[in-house]
C-alpha cells in the first residue's frame, strides 16, 4: 500500500474545505430545511437563454470553443466594456466561470513569496488560490462595519506586495464599498505599481447605488465578472475577464493549458442573455433583502448590504459552532462566518430563496436569538 500522504503536494496543506463539509454533513438528514445557505439565485435561467442553449446544441455547436471565447459572445462583451471604460488597452476574454478567471489571474501574476492583500471577511476561494500559487495572504479586517480603511491598506503594503483583491458587491457581507473607498484603493494600487483584481460577479445585483468598477479609477485593473449569478447560469461556467492586453494574453496562455475554454453552447446562450432585461429579478431581490432586514432588526445587528444576496448578521450569543448547531436543531441551514473570516462573530444568510422560505427563516432566526441554549 503506497504512503499516499507522501504523494500529496505541499501546496494542498495551506487550506481546507472541512468547515463547509462539516456543516453540510450536520444538515444532511434535515427534511424540508429552511435553507438559507446556498449562494445561487433561486430563479431559473430565463426562457430565452435556455432556448438559445438548446438551439446551439441542436445546431452542432458542441465542440471546443476558441480559447479566448466565441466571437458571438466575446465581441459583444468587448463592445460593452469599451463603451463603459474607453480604455486604450483593455482586452477581454471568456473564461470558465469567474472562479476560473480568478485562478488564472493569480497563476499569471503571483510568484512564490509574493503577498496578496484582500479584505476580511472574504470569499472562501481567495486564500486557497493564493496558497496554491505559493503566495502569502495578507488580510485586512473591515470589522465591525465592513468599510475599507485606506490607511490600513497603506500600512499592509510591503516590497513583496504584488496584488490587491477587491470584491464588490461582497460575498459574504453583501456590502458595496463606496465610490470613495473604491477610488482610494484603485488609485493606491496604480501609484504603487500593484496589480488590482476586482471581483465583480455580483455587479448586476446592486440595490441602492449604481455599481462602480475599480477600473473606472485604475486602467490597469483586472476585472472579473460572469453570467452565473445574474442569469442563474451557475452550472454553465461562463465568466469573462478584461484588463491590459499583456496580462490577458498571459492568462489566456494558462487557460489554454488548464481549462481550455468555457463550454461553447453556454457561450451562445450567454450572448442571448445579454439581451434579457433582468431588472425585475433585481427588484425582487431588493425586496427580499428589505424584508429580511426588517424582520431581523430587533434581534440581530446587521450592516445593511447594498448588493449581492447575502446578509452577514452578528451572532446574538455564543460562537459560530454553537449557533449553527442550534440552527440545525431548528431545521435551518446557514453558514458560519468563520468560513469567510479569521473572526468567529457572524454568520451568513443567503436570501436567494422563495418568499415563503424567507418568512420561515425570519421566524426561526428570531426564535433562536431570543432563546439561547442553556
Amino acid at each position: 500500500m503506497p504512503a499516499f500522504d507522501t504523494w500529496i503536494a505541499n501546496r494542498t496543506h495551506g487550506f481546507d474545505s472541512s468547515g463547509i463539509r462539516r456543516m453540510f454533513d450536520l444538515a444532511a438528514k434535515l427534511k424540508d430545511p429552511i435553507n438559507l445557505s446556498i449562494g445561487q439565485p433561486d430563479f431559473d435561467v430565463p426562457p430565452a437563454v435556455k432556448s438559445e442553449l438548446v438551439r446551439a446544441v441542436e445546431q452542432g455547436k458542441n465542440g471546443y470553443a476558441a480559447t479566448q471565447g466565441m466571437p458571438v459572445l466575446r465581441e459583444k462583451l468587448q463592445a460593452e466594456v469599451d463603451s463603459q471604460f474607453g480604455h486604450d488597452d483593455r482586452e477581454l476574454f471568456v473564461c470558465s466561470g469567474t472562479s476560473g478567471g480568478l485562478f488564472l489571474a493569480v497563476l499569471a501574476t503571483i510568484n512564490p513569496g509574493d503577498e496578496v492583500i484582500y479584505f476580511d471577511p472574504f470569499f472562501v476561494m481567495y486564500p486557497a488560490m493564493i496558497e496554491m500559487a505559493g503566495g502569502k495572504s495578507v488580510k485586512i479586517s473591515t470589522y465591525p462595519d465592513f468599510r475599507i480603511d485606506i490607511e490600513k491598506v497603506k500600512a499592509a503594503i510591503t516590497p513583496k506586495t504584488k496584488m490587491i483583491i477587491l470584491n464588490s458587491p461582497s460575498n459574504p457581507t453583501g456590502i458595496c464599498p463606496t465610490a470613495e473607498e473604491i477610488k482610494a484603493v484603485a488609485e493606491l494600487a496604480h501609484e504603487r505599481g500593484i496589480c488590482l483584481v476586482s471581483d465583480e460577479i455580483y455587479s448586476k445585483f446592486t440595490y441602492d447605488e449604481p455599481h462602480i468598477s475599480a477600473a473606472t479609477y485604475n486602467p490597469d485593473t483586472i476585472v472579473i465578472d460572469g453570467f452565473s449569478k445574474t442569469y442563474a447560469m451557475t452550472g454553465w461556467r461562463v465568466g469573462y475577464v478584461h484588463g491590459p492586453t499583456q496580462l490577458m494574453q498571459t492568462m489566456l496562455k494558462i487557460q489554454q493549458y488548464t481549462f481550455v475554454c468555457a463550454p461553447q453552447p453556454a457561450q451562445w446562450a450567454g450572448a442571448a442573455a445579454m439581451d434579457v432585461d433582468m431588472s425585475p429579478y433585481v427588484a425582487s431581490y431588493k425586496a427580499k433583502r428589505d424584508r429580511m432586514l426588517e424582520g431581523l432588526k430587533d434581534d440581530y445587528e446587521i450592516a445593511k448590504p447594498g448588493g449581492a444576496f447575502y446578509l452577514f448578521p452578528k451572532l446574538p450569543w455564543g460562537n459560530g459552532q454553537t449557533f449553527i448547531e442550534e440552527a440545525i436543531a431548528n431545521n435551518m441551514m446557514v453558514i458560519p462566518g468563520n468560513i469567510f473570516s479569521d473572526e468567529d462573530t457572524h454568520f451568513r444568510i443567503s436570501y436567494a430563496v422563495d418568499d415563503a422560505v424567507i418568512e420561515r427563516g425570519i421566524e426561526t432566526l428570531c426564535k433562536i436569538a431570543r432563546n439561547p441554549p442553556q
